[in-house]
């Protein structure tokens, strides 16, 4: 029994503790993409490049950081490590590992390539679409650059480079390309245009006045004109909601000059776990842990009905209707606390992570919320049956000792586990199993060795148990006491005809009986007379 309600125990603090680290993990990844934003744009420290020319390196690192961002945020961004546009990760912390596995993924990401490739995209992405940013003075020369096409750009190299014999076609080889077709081609297409937030406007406007202008004078510029206008933006977005954050061009020139002094801080610019997780987000985590919790406890609920239709279809050769039942009610009823402990833990930790709660509890451990969300989850059962009279108010009290008790051992040597044996896969939920184990056992021992101490000496030990001092019924009528009666109605009979047998009678004599009574349990904590 001991074992039995340990292991109850164990699977109270199994969903809650996986889904307060999917809840710290959450807030975990969101900081981090944060982090690498930091980093990323505080790397440029000491270039002496002019800030004019460094906002343009700037916006690909803040768009596509805070692209990053905003996926994490949304929950559509798992581990992924640094520098991989093509590959999420699943992290198995939960299960006491250290490492990471990749694994192929949708996740939206995207990446900086630092491309010096002809005509090659800035930013990257893992579903599919490309981006090419231009950062100029005006929204006329961020427009002009994006419509660049190939003829323009070979007149460019070619004085440039002083190789004033280079014909357009071998350029056109030199760079991979076969088709000569391509000269009024924009050299960006395929490629969303990303320019200043504060130029869009005048950008469209000029785009459109340059198509009806060439449409006239040039109808072979105009196709360039019109897929830049096309493809015209002013931050990176995914088909799910993803998105980055607009940047003005003034902007740019601000974070690169902090950049090159090494002062950049995403928090001044209010990215921080603080302000990005809001209300709505920790409610969807919690939805997500909750969901996996409540398959947690599914199959730890079921799995040992089950073991037992199975040992008993083998020992007996059959399985009845009352142990398909018992199945079914262990799998539904898991599943729904399992839901609702996984929900509460997840928000409760996710809220304290992100500093909405205060900057104190950031440090808390997720564990410790999973142990306060079991107690409080079962404190809150057993408030409702002792207010619909189906449970003493002692039994509440002592239920809430058991569980801090218990809950505490768990945690406890769970901690001891995951710290000395962290290579040992799922530690701390092993440490948490055998604490709980323990921690049952030594509750119901020393609940036992109360009780015993309560029978000798009377003692209510500050109210969990209650002295009963009434006599049983058998010793008031044997020392004459008269008994109330309740009425009874008499149910009318039939009788039936019998036969008087001959007996006998055996002289018989009274011995005189001494009833000794001693104190004992006579119910949950309660202690009065027995026979």
């Amino acid at each position: 029994m001991d074992f039995e309600d340990g292991y109850k125990a164990f699977c109270r603090n199994t969903d809650s503790y996986i889904a307060a680290r999917m809840g710290e993990d959450y807030v975990s990844n969101v900081a981090a993409k944060i982090s690498d934003l930091e980093s990323d744009i505080n790397s440029f420290t000491g270039y002496n490049t002019n800030t004019d020319k460094l906002k343009g390196d700037i916006a690909e690192f803040w768009h596509s950081g805070t692209f990053n961002i905003d996926s994490a945020v949304k929950g559509k961004m798992d581990f992924t490590p640094k520098g991989s546009a093509a590959e999420t990760v699943v992290d198995n912390s939960l299960l006491g590992l250290d490492k990471h596995i990749a694994i192929n993924g949708t996740d939206a990401e995207t990446i900086v390539d630092r491309s010096h490739d002809f005509a090659s995209a800035d930013i990257t992405s893992n579903f599919g679409i490309k981006y090419g940013l231009k950062y100029y003075a005006d929204g006329q020369k961020s427009a002009d650059a994006q419509s660049l096409s190939f003829f323009q750009r070979y007149a460019e190299y070619k004085s440039q480079s002083g190789r004033l014999d280079l014909s357009f076609l071998d350029y056109l080889k030199e760079k991979g390309i076969d088709e000569e077709s391509v000269m009024y081609d924009p050299i960006y297409s395929g490629q969303v245009r990303i320019i200043p937030a504060d130029q869009l406007k005048d950008a469209v406007e000029y785009l459109k006045w340059r198509i009806a202008k060439e449409a006239v004078t040039r109808p072979e510029q105009v196709a360039r004109y019109q897929d830049t206008l096309n493809h015209l933006s002013t931050k990176l977005e995914s088909s799910d909601g993803v998105s980055s954050i607009e940047l003005t061009e003034s902007q740019a020139k601000d974070i690169a000059r902090l950049a090159k002094e090494g002062r950049f801080k995403a928090s001044d610019y209010g990215l921080t776990t603080e302000e990005l997780v809001s209300f709505q987000y920790i409610i969807k985590e919690g939805l997500r842990a909750g969901t996996s919790a409540a398959v947690i406890s599914f199959v730890l609920k079921t799995a040992p009905e089950i073991y037992k239709c199975i040992d008993k279809l083998v020992k007996q050769g059959e399985i009845d209707e009352d142990d398909l039942k018992r199945v079914g009610f262990a799998a539904m009823g898991g599943a729904a606390t399992g839901f609702v402990r996984g929900f509460v833990a997840a928000s409760l930790t996710t809220a304290c992570k992100t500093g909405i709660l205060g900057a104190t509890l950031k440090s808390v451990d997720p564990s410790g919320i999973a142990g306060l969300t079991v107690v409080l989850m079962e404190t809150f059962s057993d408030s409702f049956k002792v207010v619909a009279g189906d449970m003493p108010a002692n039994q509440m009290a002592d239920n809430l000792i058991k569980n801090i008790i218990v809950t505490s051992a768990g945690i406890g040597l769970g901690l001891v586990f995951k710290t000395y044996l962290a290579f040992i896969p799922g530690s701390y939920l092993l440490g948490n199993f055998i604490g709980t184990a323990i921690g049952n056992f030594v509750y119901q021992t020393t609940d036992d060795a109360i009780m015993s101490f309560c029978i000798n000496s009377g003692s209510t030990f500050f109210g969990l148990v209650k002295q009963d001092y009434a006599l049983p019924n058998e010793v008031l009528l044997r020392l004459g006491f008269d008994l109330a009666e309740l009425e009874t109605c008499e149910l009318e009979t039939c009788e039936l005809e019998s036969c008087t047998l001959e007996t006998c009678e055996l002289e018989t004599c009274e011995l005189e009986t001494v009833y000794m009574l001693r104190r004992g349990v006579i119910g949950f904590h309660r202690i009065g007379y027995i026979n």
